[in-house]
């Protein structure tokens, strides 16, 4: 399901380098079984969450990979950005987080020396602090706001490289919290990193924006 993407390369400050623009990842696999229909295809401002997550990524990430699961048909049928995106199937979504990240970064071109990722459930998320994200040099990069942490986060090859190293049981944040004392916590106005679309009634409160449905 996977096909082939290509690595950009962004000019540095410094004269004479070049930068090589991170991956994004957006994990989109859940069976969105509390909203009761695929939160990839709800609309958010005149596009579904998924197609406003690669349109922002696409700005800033290259590739952009998609991990789908549950519903996955349904959802390359009905997004309209596709072919802005690489899509990887994950053959075990019920898993959890772990399988998607672990399917996404093994899609990751081995040029990239960094992996921003994101839950497709967080539509509200400003460009403007994806762009914060992706260009920290941390080892770790997390947004916070009002001393929450949310997402997109920004790791680093060594990173990913132990999170693919993980076993089924484990989870991502016993990755980060080993990297703790090397993760840049970024202090952000935007309280769309932590504003997770779960179920009707946290859709229904994305108001006063404009919802097509």
């Amino acid at each position: 399901m996977a096909v082939a993407g290509k690595v950009s390369v962004r000019p540095s400050g410094a004269a004479g380098t070049a930068q090589v623009s991170p991956a994004g990842v957006i994990l989109a696999a859940g069976a969105s079984s509390r909203m009761g229909r695929p939160k990839a295809l709800l609309q958010y401002q005149g596009e579904t969450f998924l197609d406003r997550w690669i349109r922002l990524f696409s700005n800033v990430c290259q590739p952009v990979i998609v991990v789908l699961g549950y519903d996955a048909d349904r959802i390359r049928l009905g997004v309209q950005r596709s072919a802005d995106a690489i899509f990887v199937l994950n053959p075990e979504p019920s898993r959890g987080m772990l399988s998607s990240l672990q399917t996404a970064m093994r899609s990751v071109p081995a040029a990239a020396e960094r992996v921003v990722f994101t839950l497709v459930d967080h539509p509200q998320v400003s460009s403007a602090t994806i762009a914060a994200v992706a260009e920290a040099r941390a080892l770790v990069a997390i947004p916070v706001f009002g001393g929450e942490r949310g997402h997109p986060v920004s790791i680093a090859r060594s990173v990913m490289e132990e999170i693919l190293q993980l076993p089924p049981e484990s989870s991502p944040q016993d990755v980060m919290r080993r990297h703790r004392n090397e993760t840049l916590f970024l202090e952000v106005g935007d309280p769309g990193v932590l504003a997770d679309v779960d179920d009707p009634a946290a859709y229904a409160a994305l108001s006063p924006q404009k919802l097509q449905q």
